[in-house]
Parts: C-alpha cells; sequence; structure tokens
C-alpha cells in the first residue's frame, strides 16, 4: 500500500524551503553568485554635461569593459547636489547604485543648507577617489602678472577692498574666504551665478579678477585673454604648466580644491565596494584614460575605501569652518 504523506511534514518541508531561498538571497557576496549580474547605476547629482557627469561617463565606461556589465548614469540634479545624493542614500545596498559625490555633497553643504535629506557622515560608503579639481586665480588686468600672488596681495594691502574678485561657486567663494585670511589680502568678492557671468565681466574690465575651476578658465588663459596668478592646489598641476601653486607665492600650506569620489548607500557589502575600487584604480592607471580626465580639467587621484573616508572626515570640518566664518550663505 502506498504511504501517504503527512501533511503536517509536508508544510514543514515547504517552509523551509522558502526560509533557505530567502536567507540564500541576504547572503554576504561571496556566497552569492559573481556579482555583478546585472547593470550598475551611477547617480550623478548634477546636471547632464556637467563636469561631474561627463566624469561619471568617463569612468563609468571604464568599469562597463572592466566588470562586463552595463553602466547606467542617473543624473538627479538639484539643491547643489542634495537631491541624488539623497536618493542614493535611501537606495538598497545591493552594489548596484553608487553615487559620484563631491566636495559640496559629503563636506560643504551640510554647513550651506538647513536640511540634505541624507547624512553625509553616516549614510554613505567611501569606495574611491576619482580625482581633485584644482582652482585658479586670474586677472585680465595688465599691471597684474602672470604668478603674481605677491603682487596682488600688496595691491590689496595698498588698497583695501577696491579689488573685485569674481565668484561664480561656492567653492569659488571658500577658496577666496581662505585665501583673504591666510594671505591678510582685503579683496572684495562679487557672486556670480555662473563662470560664463563672471568671466564675460573679467574680459570685459568690469571686474580684475576671477577664482573658478581650471576647466572654465583654460581656454581663456591659453589664448592670452587671461593670466593665471596661482593654483589653489598644494603642488603645481599639469593642467597648467608654469603655474605656481599659492602656496608657493607667499602663503605657505595654502589648498582648497574641489574633488570627485564615489560612494555607495550605507551597508553595501565591503567585497562590492573593495572591487570596485581596484577597478577604478585601474582605470586611473590608465594613460588614456589619465589624458582625458586632465582634458575635464580633473587631476587622476586614487584613494582607496579607507584612505577616501579619512580624507572625507578631515575634509568636512575643514569646509565648516571656513563657510561658518566667513557666513557664506546660498543663495
Amino acid at each position: 500500500m502506498k504511504q501517504l504523506a503527512n501533511p503536517g511534514r509536508r508544510r514543514f518541508l515547504q517552509a523551509g524551503a522558502a526560509v533557505a531561498a530567502v536567507a540564500a538571497g541576504s547572503l554576504p557576496v561571496s556566497a552569492q553568485s559573481a556579482w555583478p549580474t546585472r547593470a550598475i547605476r551611477i547617480i550623478v547629482p548634477y546636471a547632464a554635461g556637467q563636469g561631474a557627469d561627463v566624469l561619471a561617463r568617463l569612468i563609468g565606461n571604464e568599469l562597463s569593459l572592466t566588470l562586463n556589465q552595463g553602466i547606467v548614469v542617473d543624473n538627479r540634479a538639484g539643491a547643489g547636489g542634495n537631491i541624488g545624493a539623497a536618493a542614493a542614500a535611501k537606495s538598497p545596498p545591493d552594489g548596484y547604485t553608487f553615487v559620484l559625490g563631491t566636495n559640496a555633497t559629503h563636506a560643504a553643504n551640510e554647513f550651506l543648507f538647513p536640511a540634505l535629506g541624507f547624512h553625509p557622515a553616516t549614510d554613505f560608503e567611501a569606495v574611491a577617489m576619482l580625482g581633485l579639481l584644482p582652482m585658479v586665480i586670474c586677472t585680465s588686468a595688465p599691471e597684474l602678472p602672470t604668478n603674481g600672488i605677491a603682487e596682488l596681495v600688496a595691491r590689496a594691502r595698498a588698497k583695501p577692498g577696491t579689488l573685485n574678485v569674481g565668484l561664480p561657486s561656492t567653492t569659488a567663494n571658500v577658496v577666496f574666504a581662505q585665501f583673504v585670511k591666510a594671505a591678510q589680502a582685503p579683496l572684495f568678492g562679487v557672486k556670480y551665478k555662473s563662470s560664463g557671468q563672471a568671466m564675460t565681466d573679467v574680459l570685459g574690465g568690469q571686474i580684475p579678477l576671477a577664482i573658478d575651476t581650471v576647466t572654465a578658465a583654460r581656454p581663456l588663459i591659453a589664448s592670452g585673454k587671461l593670466r593665471a596668478l596661482g593654483v589653489t592646489s598644494l603642488k603645481a598641476t599639469e593642467m597648467l604648466p608654469g603655474v605656481k601653486p599659492v602656496s608657493e607665492q607667499g602663503v605657505p600650506g595654502f589648498e582648497v580644491v574641489a574633488w570627485d569620489a564615489l560612494f555607495a548607500p550605507r551597508g553595501t557589502p565591503a567585497e562590492i565596494v573593495e572591487k570596485v575600487a581596484e577597478h577604478v584604480q585601474r582605470a586611473l592607471q590608465a594613460a588614456e584614460t589619465r589624458r582625458r580626465l586632465l582634458e575635464i580639467g580633473v587631476e587622476p587621484l586614487f584613494l582607496g575605501p579607507a584612505q577616501l573616508d579619512a580624507f572625507v572626515k578631515a575634509e568636512r570640518p575643514k569646509w565648516g569652518e571656513v563657510i561658518k566664518a566667513a557666513d557664506i550663505r546660498v543663495d
């Protein structure tokens, strides 16, 4: 006689199989099938076509080749980068979402906005630094020579508050405030909403000076319409050959640079974070990738997860101190 299955035992076995299936889905990456098995998303908290977007697409293309998966760039612009960063912070920490974070989203914005929608110190895993974006102090005034920071400081002290400096971004405002303090140079800052507006006024002689990214200023410097007085990185950059850092022109130790890095939602498996970091490092070491980064105004610099985490922890209070002291606000 055929023995009938025990209904209670059958339900127990079915439940056990279901639990096992769920548990398998939550196992660490080392115990799962090889990652990645589908497309990866990089959230860019800025508009398409901006520098951060171009950088994300360049790095994303390199990662797609080495990871053998598609990379989708998801632009979520608004609120100085906060909208996109908040979307990334709230994404599942499964290794399929990353965000291109900046000195704004992960260091400065918490001191500029009453609410961010995320916590930069606790909502992310540091993955990899991509590069630095030095700023440049430049001029159209014929009396100020190239590499003329010392001359600029002397003139500012001789006529306090009479030399206007165009400031088209929060980063430019921070550079300006730190420079005025460190060099004891009483300059007068003029805020602009864009690089184009500031550069138009500098070229037209309405203001004699501007602080902007190397990307924005380099074509005008190359054409001779502007002269570079100094770069804000601690060391010279090959993006502006022959231009000395401010730190080597009478303001020792001066350094304020923007930066771009990859972050993941908090809780993303460490194995995935490390793997992505390794692939980023490999991409940044490639001569062609380095050349293209320099073309868009990014000085390639790789930092792994632990190094990047330490770097950002040090950057946050540095930006906060300057922003508070200078009472810099978002218009």
